[in-house]
């Protein structure tokens, strides 16, 4: 048996700029933090027969791989060369659709734990890739690079997007003091409305594509807003990234009429009006959680967010990235990390990736 814990995470700038339809015209930059919220993948070879068994919100057990219907694991599978008698079970602190980037960590952790099994394991490089071949080249999903980059590596985290697809990805220098202060002003609050992002992902990639002036324009400013955002967090002055948040939105809104709809324009003026300087909804939009930030007024923020049904969910950083915790194989236990953490150093590149080979 084989255990591995991946975490979820919050985009802080640059959010979009991943589609391949804008960083192979223009180079993408995406600024995110890791939290310590996990995707958890059980994997176990079973005994007593050749089964496949793959249990999330659904249970599937078939004979042979190919006859499963949870694309990720399927090809995931067929990518390590495993065609039955395995069993995959996953558990996640957050359900999919909330816009943390759930089916890449689903992704990166199941692909962790198979290259465990077979004694092959990947640096952090080239597990997020192998994972963005699997996701974006094989099953064909309209989604970026981030997600599983962010799921292999933790941290707070600065990827750079060539146009070939070569990431270049290295730690933001950010003072203990700073990232306290980050965890403690940055609220999240759960909407209570799950929803698939690749039909707005679809819409954007298909304007980026067609080179539409008004989604390339405005993927422009996030990207130069991003870079901004790291200056001002890795200098300590959250209040600029607060107000920077706000305008942030308001450009997200125009890349696609799906982002947002009138309940979310009435929460987020709710929240501004309540002590948040600025916020917006994590992932593509559409729902998942609203992050808000707010200074020094955090129980008035708290207290409208509930009275408007709206839960928060509290959480801390990870930098650790996705990580073995159980490895039984052979009969004997032990426990360690497959990828090496990424910490806040003076390195100023940890790793960079090259594309999965066509």
């Amino acid at each position: 048996m084989i255990v591995t814990r991946t975490p979820f995470r919050i985009t802080l700038g640059g959010g979009g700029t991943d589609l391949p339809a804008y960083y192979r015209q223009r180079g993408g930059f995406v600024f995110a933090a890791a939290i310590n919220k996990y995707m958890v993948i059980n994997l176990n070879r079973p005994v007593v027969d050749d089964l496949v068994r793959v249990k999330y919100t659904r249970t599937e057990i078939v004979p042979h791989r190919d006859r499963l219907e949870h694309d990720i694991a399927r090809e995931a599978l067929r990518l390590v060369g495993i065609e039955r008698g395995v069993e995959i079970v996953s558990m996640a602190d957050v359900p999919a659709g909330t816009g943390l980037g759930s089916s890449s960590c689903y992704a990166v952790g199941l692909l962790n734990a198979l290259h465990t099994l077979q004694r092959r394991p990947l640096g952090p490089a080239d597990l997020a890739e192998e994972a963005c071949h699997l996701e974006i080249e094989i099953l064909g999903k309209p989604i970026g690079k981030q997600d599983q980059y962010m799921a292999a590596f933790g941290g707070l985290t600065v990827l750079e997007i060539a146009p070939d697809g070569c990431v270049a990805v290295r730690p933001a220098q950010v003072s203990e003091e700073t990232l306290e202060e980050l965890r403690r002003n940055m609220l999240l609050f759960y909407t209570g409305t799950e929803r698939s992002a690749l039909d707005i992902l679809a819409e954007q990639s298909r304007a980026a594509a067609a080179a539409s002036d008004v989604v390339l324009s405005n993927l422009d400013r996030i990207k130069e807003m991003g870079w901004q955002i790291l200056e001002w967090i890795q200098a300590g002055d959250l209040t600029s990234f607060g107000l920077a948040l706000d305008r942030h939105w308001q450009m997200k809104k125009r890349l696609s009429a799906k982002v947002t709809n009138p309940r979310f324009d009435a929460l987020y003026e709710l929240a501004r009006a309540h002590g948040a300087l600025g916020g917006k909804l994590s992932g593509a939009g559409g729902g998942g959680f609203f992050l808000f930030y707010t200074e020094r007024q955090h129980q008035r923020l708290r207290e409208a967010m509930r009275r408007a049904g709206l839960r928060e969910m509290r959480y801390g950083f990870d930098f650790e990235g996705s990580k073995v915790l159980v490895n039984f194989l052979d009969g004997g236990f032990s426990t360690g990390v497959c990828v090496p953490p990424v910490v806040q150093s003076d390195v100023e590149t940890v790793a960079r990736s090259e594309p999965w080979p066509a």
